[in-house]
């Protein structure tokens, strides 16, 4: 998963601001899990626009799907690389 670093240059790229409150407050290192809860997005994401506006909203949600990317992109780049792999095996590529 990115960084808190990496998650606030994404931030400042889209927005011209880092959120380092927001990234901060979701990678808690003792309430991680319970701020990544997928069961708790609405809530979260309410709690943030009421505090940055709907763009701080939107960078929470940015921040979980960059998380998502991190944790499992290499599984389809892995799965892309067999089909092709296998594909050439049995002359379909």
């Amino acid at each position: 998963m990115p960084t808190i670093d990496k998650h606030m240059q994404k931030s400042i790229e889209r927005t011209g601001k880092d959120y380092r409150d927001i990234h901060e407050w979701i990678d808690d290192p003792e309430k991680k899990a319970e701020r990544h809860d997928i069961g708790r997005v609405l809530e979260f994401a309410r709690m943030f626009e009421e505090s940055y506006g709907e763009e701080g909203a939107r960078e929470y949600l940015q921040h979980l799907q960059d998380d998502v990317k991190g944790r499992f992109g290499h599984l389809l780049e892995d799965m892309e690389n067999m089909i092709a792999d296998n594909l050439k095996y049995f002359g379909c590529s």
